[in-house]
């Protein structure tokens, strides 16, 4: 049901080819998913409960993060862990800590339904955000496994409520427990009949102050920034992103820029080299020999570390904005860190509370972000009021994990 979205939404457009790549990717991925599921599930040890969490990309897996470490303190348990995107199967498979697996999602027919779970035995599934995969939720409920959704979002204008959503209203009634990001979603789920619903908050805050806190440093990041401010731009996703982010380095040249592409390639690097006027590096091209002193612009040419190079700026551009596929903002925000973003955040909950709260910015053009950037540069008592109510708003929507994993947790002790 959601391939074709995925393969279209989790896609960077300002690049020529890369689209082609990524889907390339996830061709590749999806060859042996199925194979490599009941290959490396073989040797688990199943004398354990396992736990399967399922994040579409790298961005719902923040969700799943701090669960996942949660379960692990309080459960000797299988983690096995399943993306759809490429970003997010590559950066975690490659550095997955406590997870005992990591897997591609086969794609959602009856066949590799039935063997996924076969060889994966779960004793609950867990969802992030939104996920309503026909089969696996059918065939998840039929076997009698508690299934759960996650910082779900269920609005007035939904699939839910149009003439074609039957087989997504079906599918929100395999789910066992819904934790809700707003009251409003779970009105909509008493409408649609879900009586299984519950505000719980987003589990991202807590993640976020996860990796606020956990000791990190990067020599090279730290000789290319000294002592000086940094504007950091992440997940640059979209030519509009590109565009903005390169002037306004353009137009700063007194300032030194952190640009960190969503996908990674040359033609990616290339196209940010090309528009930026002051020298630029690249991240992994670097050692300890490399004279950092003229370069404006430090490309980080690798996933999986943004949020924790956050702690290293003093501004944020977050991309996404101008998709609808905005990227984390409270990643910086944590920090303390004023965020700016395009302009698409009306479907979104934390961006649109951070902008009323006065510590995130939309921004239109160019221009726009110059001037909001210009401001703060200038005005120190500013950035220090929003440090102050960004912490307090990250702190105060902290907690959201420890629900989920008590629901996690009694459910796997009742299944002894």
């Amino acid at each position: 049901m959601r391939l074709a979205r995925r393969l279209t939404m989790g896609v960077s457009t300002f690049v020529p080819g890369k689209s082609t790549a990524k889907i390339m990717r996830f061709v590749r991925g999806q060859r042996s998913a199925v194979g490599n599921v009941v290959e490396g599930m073989s040797e688990i040890d199943r004398s354990k409960p396992t736990v399967w969490l399922h994040a579409a990309s790298l961005g719902e897996f923040g969700i799943a993060r701090p669960i996942i470490t949660a379960i692990k303190k309080q459960m000797d348990c299988n983690i096995v862990v399943t993306f759809f995107s490429p970003t997010g199967y590559e950066a975690v498979s490659r550095k997955p800590g406590c997870i005992d697996r990591v897997f591609y999602l086969p794609l959602d027919t009856k066949a590799n339904v039935s063997t996924f779970l076969d060889a994966v035995r779960p004793d609950c599934a867990v969802f992030m955000v939104s996920e309503y995969w026909h089969n696996y939720l059918h065939q998840l409920k039929e076997r009698g496994i508690p299934t759960f959704l996650v910082s779900a979002i269920i609005r007035d204008d939904g699939p839910f409520f149009r003439w074609y959503g039957n087989l997504y209203r079906s599918s929100l009634k395999a789910y066992s427990k819904i934790f809700t990001l707003d009251d409003n979603s779970v009105r909509n789920l008493q409408k649609l009949g879900c009586d299984n619903a519950s505000v719980n908050g987003d589990p991202l805050f807590d993640n976020v102050a996860l990796v606020a806190s956990t000791p990190w440093s990067d020599e090279k990041i730290e000789r290319f920034v000294g002592k000086e401010p940094v504007f950091l731009a992440g997940s640059i996703h979209h030519d509009r992103d590109l565009e903005m982010v390169t002037e306004l380095a353009n137009r700063h040249p007194d300032t030194r820029f952190i640009i960190v592409p969503h996908e990674i390639s040359d033609d990616t690097i290339k196209a940010i080299e090309d528009r930026v006027k002051g020298g630029c590096l690249r991240y992994t091209a670097c050692d300890g020999d490399t004279d950092m002193t003229r370069a404006q612009v430090m490309i980080v040419d690798f996933v999986g570390a943004l949020a924790y190079l956050y702690r290293y700026a003093s501004w944020a551009y977050v991309g996404g904005g101008f998709t609808r596929l905005l990227h984390s903002v409270i990643e910086p925000a944590v920090y303390g860190i004023p965020v700016s973003f395009g302009p698409n955040i009306k479907r979104k909950v934390t961006p649109t509370e951070m902008v009323r709260i006065g510590i995130g910015q939309v921004v239109h053009d160019i221009d726009e972000l110059d001037m909001w950037f210009k401001m703060l540069k200038s005005d120190k008592a500013r950035t220090q009021y929003i440090a102050k109510r960004a912490g307090k708003y990250v702190k105060q929507n902290t907690g959201a994990t420890p629900r989920v994993v008590q629901q996690i947790l009694q459910t796997l002790c009742d299944r002894k």
